[in-house]
């Protein structure tokens, strides 16, 4: 599948433009602002640091273009009151959506009820922004372990799966997604699920895009329900609108 200009417009409406390196800094949040807006169409969100919520909010004010912001990220390890108050201190600087990093080394001794403490806590404060849970699945590895993951992440209260932060050796890849839309899928209520890191080209979009559509349907891929977690992806996807060939950022680069 190499991906058509149909698949570009689908997944650049889905995206979720990132820059989560450590090096991030003013300058750099207002060029992945400026790059949000497209001349194909806004992407659904930027993903960034919670120091740059107010700087983003401002810089996209009237786009529509959503703001998330991480948190407990990239390792999940820190304390849940940590966790929740940066989460309130995101949300008071004007993020929409808070992509959230679960405790997932606990998850692989079976400490299931530092998670659910975690996404319970967090899904209370954001109240009715919207909650990405991150499983860390290509750490997780196990698909009975990345089903149980993303099983406890539904009841208690996420609005979307989410795969990885794409700080880790394997990020989303489409077997994991699979399971992600199934939970999806067999939730009872409208859970999203977001593919991120290691997403470069045009075909890597229409292949998770192929499978919502096997999985959930075709009419089911859209901002509200499906994202794409990427920083390199925009450009390729605008040379496919174009019709031109854009070269996929190397593999390692920031995600």
């Amino acid at each position: 599948m190499s991906g058509t200009r149909g698949d570009a417009a689908r997944a650049l409406a889905c995206l979720d433009l990132t820059d989560l390196d450590e090096s991030a800094a003013p300058d750099r949040i207002d060029a992945l602002c400026a790059r949000a807006r497209t001349p194909h169409g806004p992407v659904a969100a930027v993903c960034i640091y919670p120091r740059f919520a107010a700087q983003a909010r401002a810089a996209l004010q009237g786009s529509g273009i959503r703001i998330a912001c991480v948190v407990n990220f990239p390792t999940g390890d820190r304390p849940v009151d940590f966790v929740q108050a940066m989460t309130g201190d995101a949300l008071a600087e004007g993020a929409d959506e808070i992509d959230l990093v679960v405790p997932w080394r606990l998850l692989l001794t079976g400490n299931d009820a530092a998670m659910r403490e975690i996404v319970r806590t967090v899904r209370r404060t954001i109240g009715g922004a919207t909650l990405k849970t991150i499983l860390e699945t290509g750490e997780l590895g196990d698909p009975d372990l990345v089903r149980r993951a993303a099983t406890i992440a539904v009841e208690e209260g996420t609005d979307f799966l989410k795969t990885s932060t794409g700080k880790v050796p394997v990020n989303a890849t489409p077997e994991a997604v699979e399971i992600l839309l199934e939970v999806a899928r067999d939730a009872g209520r409208p859970v999203g699920v977001k593919p991120a890191g290691g997403i470069r080209s045009t075909a890597d979009a229409a292949a998770y895009l192929a499978l919502c559509d096997r999985v959930m349907g075709p009419d089911w891929a859209r901002p509200e329900t499906f994202r794409i977690g990427a920083s390199g992806l925009r450009d390729a996807l605008l040379a496919t609108l174009d019709g031109s060939e854009a070269t996929p950022p190397a593999k390692g680069a920031r995600y």
